[in-house]
């Protein structure tokens, strides 16, 4: 192991610095309350703890250029997973003060609650940070995940475990269009999981064809497989069923809207992804 200074110095480990203290502080101050212990709460702890370990971890990797021992693509590895970092505390920075923070705010318990949303939020924006620092510069291919095309790929299966989340077995059932939005959300997240894991482990250049074309091609069948989801889940999730009384967090009426806004998100980012790799093969 050889010592690398620039791993710390540099803009890009100046972020992942300020991302390890911010995620331990609002780990920290969340657990001096005692009060996660709900799935949601459970979820934020999740995600800064394990943003922490990770940062922490490719940091000493860097720091002792012991990376380069790895059987994988350290560059794509590091883009996909600040992509996912970012997504991850952007969602408790919103889950958590939503779930656990109520007004009025006067308790020095609601007090460490809101000062841990806050170093949440400053994490999201080291995390972005982050991302547009290694971001791929135009015409540069070298690092596929760091290009618009595979930091959409990490945002897309993000999107498809959030709609996971929220989705209820006994109401997909019910409807043959909703079974079919179910199976378009699986197929095309196992889909781009595999694409994110294959170029990571630097297996892509073993498909036996012209991945860049296939890519498109993946890109423009999901997006009309998104297309008929985006249509179907809404019409047969609503038809003739009003918004119950009361309806709270948990209500299968607020599942199926965010589910309606999260098919729409990736439908966007499917569309996207399609204009990108159309122009970086063409």
């Amino acid at each position: 192991a050889t010592l690398n200074l620039r791993a710390l110095t540099s803009w890009v480990g100046i972020t992942r610095l300020l991302a390890v203290v911010l995620s331990c502080l609002s780990f920290s101050l969340v657990a001096s309350t005692g009060h996660f212990r709900d799935p949601y709460g459970t979820w934020c702890m999740f995600t800064w703890c394990f943003c922490f370990a990770v940062t922490l971890l490719v940091l000493l990797l860097e720091l002792l250029e012991l990376y380069r021992l790895l059987p994988l693509s350290w560059d794509d590895f590091t883009s996909a997973f600040s992509m996912l970092a970012a997504l991850m505390v952007f969602t408790s920075s919103v889950v958590f003060p939503a779930t656990f923070i109520s007004s009025p705010c006067s308790s020095s318990q609601c007090a460490r609650q809101a000062v841990a949303t806050t170093t949440s939020c400053l994490c999201f924006l080291a995390y972005a940070l982050e991302v547009s620092l290694t971001r791929a510069k135009p015409g540069d291919i070298s690092s596929f995940l760091s290009t618009v095309p595979g930091l959409l790929k990490v945002f897309e299966a993000y999107v498809a475990c959030l709609i996971f989340s929220l989705l209820d077995t006994a109401e997909y059932r019910r409807e043959s269009g909703l079974m079919w939005c179910v199976a378009v959300y699986s197929i095309c997240f196992i889909f781009t999981f595999l694409i994110i894991i294959f170029t990571i482990g630097r297996c892509l250049t073993y498909i036996p064809c012209p991945l860049e074309k296939v890519l498109v091609g993946y890109n423009a069948l999901a997006l009309l497989m998104y297309l008929t989801a985006m249509i179907l889940w809404p019409l047969y999730s609503f038809q003739g069923r009003g918004r119950p009384d009361p309806c709270d967090k948990n209500c299968w009426w607020n599942k199926s809207l965010g589910v309606t806004f999260l098919t729409i998100f990736n439908l966007i980012a499917y569309l996207v992804d399609l204009v990108y790799s159309t122009r970086m093969v063409f």
